[in-house]
């Protein structure tokens, strides 16, 4: 059984040879070119067996990435199809990862970056004095069901997937506990097998000696911890999603959301009348309107799809809580409604540029009066895998890995540099802090509310770890002053200071794409917009940004902290610093060095070049109380003053009076949803046509929505590059996306393309990707192959092919070589590696009208007559050809 998505085992030495592969149109070392049908398929043997990582697997040709590649059965090649005519001019070929450091940078980095030493002796904060990661009062008892390896089918996926799961329960509680599911990512799905068995006609479920990876198994800390508190959680597979999301439109998202909400409707069942594996035993037991989900990786998308889903199909379980840890977020989504927490692994290896923090992003502002608290939480030390047990080497089943693939000893994130967590610390930080944010969030256990707040608070359990969070507070507990995304009206700056807006040219001149979460671009959403924040730049020490307060807002007794998101510019100083002054309508004022409340102005650790340092925003916090003298019934203005350095440069976002909250929860239900229609259209003979995709809301609204809306996917030459914001006016229900499609008459292939919606405002995704086909109606061209004549010294005969008209297709002709006056292997042979095979094929590149089908002349020395043997054509893609068809080659000696 494969343990990897795509590719085929070799066939069994009893059958007959297949055709040989048509001549590659270029080559290297490792990796080749080949015409095929549709384009170009770009190959990539590689030295080691390539890993099934979250991230998505990309091939890059000559430093730029041309697509999604797949990975054969052993891990050992990848390869994509490509209509990008570059491929055939290329002279590197190099397997990247989306979100990586680009092609030919290193992963990590020996060197010591210039403020590592500050974050080895970062302060941990005062430790909470309920500590999530501790057990509870109640034992925990265990179960597993398992309903089969097909036992559902996932419409997202078009395949059938398993329904099975760990059951973690806490013993002798009374009455319907919160329910907390938890869904693995991306990993390997069997192991153990021998690989010499024959190739199964489908990669899942595992067969013969391959065993299904335990994934589901690898997260005990959290849902015991969780357990013994009284609380029922599910850990599940998701095996057949990985085996088969290489061919998902959207990388297995919604397969995945589909996965979690066929398990609470497993639950309902169970937990109402019944049945299954447990009988009455959880009857009255589970409260399905008390649900938490946690996902770890592509897992974490998937949670995130399925609260929007469980929304969209009109809040059937009460999702109020949101976990997505180390995730992916390749289609920036938002999670309106619901509590969220993003979990960051800093020396994350697999979804390396933290990608996950846009969830956090996106969705902070996405609707108007949204009372669901969020947060990030930044690990430092810790890595992608070890949160799961599964994963890692040493505690797992099958085999696993440190996915932070530098050596040992680099900073900041070789398994053996000082700041590196070992996995039982880094697995004891996510125990922590994911069984305190759903305690939190579902019990309403507000002992915790410091954990997740930005106060700096720590879990004992976690050790000696470094955590930064960033909060969000529901918009019941939070006063917005400024956003800081937009420019700041006249007379907002002064001195020495200015402002500008900035958002892709944030991430830095000297830094790479991993470095900068909040600015990479999304794979299918690469033209939306990113995070907007206000670069403060200075060149002297009287600089001054200030924000009024309006009338009516100036009581701020209920708050408890000013806070605001800050980072150094990453082409500035590591370490930088500003005063923070707050002055009251009696020009009363308290001003305090951001430095004094914080490190958000201290670079994360790592040299530039290696994926890190990131370029991380983080909580800047002013406590109330720390404003002593002012009138906090009347404070008129917030000023950030550039009195500490002499010159400098800091990113800021999000500028709040606010206070602790667990807000108020629950599916989005009521928020009109957004969805893409999918277009069919004959590509056309000439000139340019226009298809009209439709984005549609489920009701008009009383306030605008908005939706970023582009076409993905191999575009090629026929489809037009599009992407727009589109906005709903009141009482709008339906706006035109008009794609350009670019006709022509050649032959070629259907092309399928995407219209992928991204980052609502007031509105939920529902239907977010629109699929498009551009159905090539041209004829296909006739082929015919003349006879060929050449002398013995030519080194080659070539039979003419000639097309009738040219094709946007490689048109390729496969066939056997047959022994006539001249034999095989004395007088010719197919050009291909000894021993001498009779299969030989020859093709015609896109746009042309000529080729040849090639054979190679043994040139003997030796004086003989004229020979002949015979070609007999027995197959052809991308033209039309009687079949069979036998051409004559004849030689003449020159001896």
């Amino acid at each position: 059984m494969v343990a990897l998505l795509g590719g085929a085992w070799a066939a069994p030495a009893a059958l007959a040879a297949p055709p040989a592969p048509p001549q590659s149109v270029a080559q290297g070392k490792n990796w080749t070119v080949d015409p095929v049908a549709g384009g170009y398929r770009v190959t990539l043997r590689l030295d080691r067996p390539a890993p099934l990582r979250d991230a998505l697997p990309l091939l890059a040709v000559d430093g730029r990435t041309v697509g999604v590649a797949r990975q054969s059965a052993d891990r050992r090649s990848v390869s994509l199809i490509s209509q990008d005519p570059a491929v055939l001019r290329a002279r590197t070929v190099a397997l990247v990862w989306s979100g990586d450091p680009a092609p030919g940078s290193k992963r990590s980095m020996a060197a010591p970056g210039p403020t590592d030493a500050d974050w080895l002796k970062a302060p941990q904060g005062t430790a909470l004095g309920d500590d999530p990661g501790a057990k509870g009062r109640y034992q925990v008892e265990t179960a597993e069901y398992d309903l089969g390896a097909e036992a559902t089918y996932l419409p997202g996926l078009g395949q059938k997937a398993e329904l099975v799961g760990k059951v973690y329960s806490p013993r002798h509680a009374t009455g319907p506990r919160p329910l907390v599911v938890f869904l693995h990512g991306r990993h390997q799905f069997c192991y153990g097998g021998d690989e010499s068995e024959p190739f199964p006609t489908k990669p899942w479920p595992c067969t013969g000696s391959w065993k299904p990876v335990p994934s589901y198994r690898g997260y005990d800390g959290p849902a015991e911890a969780l357990a013994s508190h009284g609380y029922q959680v599910v850990s599940i597979s998701a095996n057949a999603v990985n085996a088969y999301d290489g061919d998902a439109y959207d990388a297995g998202a919604q397969a995945r959301a589909e996965l979690v909400l066929d398990h609470l409707s497993l639950w309902k069942k169970w937990s109402t009348v019944g049945g299954g594996p447990f009988g009455t035993k959880f009857v009255g037991k589970v409260n399905l309107r008390n649900v938490g989900l946690m996902g770890h990786s592509r897992g974490g998308e998937g949670v995130a799809r399925a609260a929007v889903l469980n929304a969209d199909r009109g809040g059937r379980y009460g999702i109020r809580a949101v976990l997505p840890l180390a995730p992916t977020d390749f289609a920036r989504a938002t999670v309106p409604g619901v509590a969220m927490s993003v979990v960051l692994p800093y020396c994350d290896g697999d979804v390396s540029d933290l990608q996950g923090q846009k969830f956090y992003d996106d969705t902070r502002y996405s609707v108007a009066g949204d009372n669901a608290p969020r947060s990030t939480v930044t690990v430092l030390g810790a890595n992608h895998n070890y949160f799961n047990t599964e994963w890692t080497p040493g505690q797992s089943t099958a085999p696993a890995n440190d996915d932070w693939w530098g050596e040992p000893g680099d900073s900041p994130c070789g398994e053996k540099y000082q700041g590196r967590l070992t996995a039982k610390e880094q697995q004891a930080v996510g125990t922590a802090y994911v069984a305190g944010f759903f305690r939190l969030q579902l019990g309403h256990e507000k002992q915790l509310l410091p954990l997740l707040d930005g106060s700096s608070t720590r879990a004992a359990s976690a050790g000696r770890a470094v955590v930064r969070v960033v909060a969000q507070a529901p918009a019941a507990d939070r006063r917005d002053l400024s956003r800081l995304d937009q420019p700041l009206p006249a007379g907002a700056v002064s001195g020495s200071a200015k402002t500008t807006i900035c958002s892709a040219n944030c991430a830095g001149t000297t830094t790479d794409g991993a470095q900068s979460p909040h600015w990479i671009e999304a794979y299918f959403a690469a033209k939306t917009p990113t995070l907007a924040v206000t670069k403060l730049s200075w060149t002297g020490k009287n600089g001054v940004l200030r924000v009024p307060v309006a009338a009516g807002q100036r009581d701020i007794r209920r708050y408890a902290a000013l806070t605001f998101r800050a980072a150094p510019d990453p082409d500035g100083a590591p370490r930088t610093d500003l005063s923070v002054r707050v002055v009251d309508g009696h020009g009363r004022a308290v001003s305090v060095p951001a430095s004094a409340l914080g490190d958000a102005l201290v670079r994360l650790p790592g040299a530039n070049g290696s994926g890190v340092p990131k370029n991380l925003l983080r909580t800047v916090r002013l406590p109330i109380t720390a404003l002593k003298g002012i009138d906090l019934r009347d404070v008129r203005t917030v000023e950030l003053r550039t009195d500490r350095v002499a010159r400098g440069s800091v990113l800021l976002s999000d500028l709040s009076f606010s206070r602790p909250g667990v807000g108020t929860s629950g599916p989005a239900s009521l928020l009109p949803k957004l969805s893409a229609s999918s277009v069919k259209v004959r590509e056309g003979d000439t000139g340019t046509q226009y298809v009209d995709f439709w984005v549609s809301m489920s009701r008009p609204s009383i306030r605008p929505v908005s939706v970023y809306a582009e076409t993905n996917g191999e575009l090629g030459s026929v489809v037009g590059e599009v992407a727009r914001q589109v906005v709903f006016k009141p009482g709008q229900t339906r706006q035109k996306i008009t794609v350009p499609i670019k006709a022509n008459t050649r032959d070629s292939f259907d092309l399928r393309f995407s219209l992928v919606l991204s980052v609502p405002r007031d509105g939920l995704l529902k239907q977010s990707f629109g699929h498009g086909l551009v159905i090539d109606d041209d004829p296909t061209p006739k082929v015919t192959v003349g006879p060929a004549t050449a002398v013995e010294g030519a080194e080659f005969l070539e039979f003419p092919i000639t097309l009738a008209a040219p094709s946007d297709q490689y048109v390729s002709i496969n066939g056997e070589l047959k022994d006539g006056s001249a034999t095989l292997g004395k007088d010719f042979e197919s050009g291909y590696e000894a021993p001498p095979v009779r299969w030989v094929d020859g093709y015609v590149e896109p746009g042309r009208t000529k080729g040849v089908l090639q054979v190679r002349i043994v040139d003997d020395k030796v004086k003989e007559p004229t020979e002949s043997f015979t070609a007999q054509l027995t197959s052809i893609e991308g033209g039309e050809l009687d079949l069979p068809s036998t051409v004559i080659g004849t030689i003449r000696d020159d001896d």
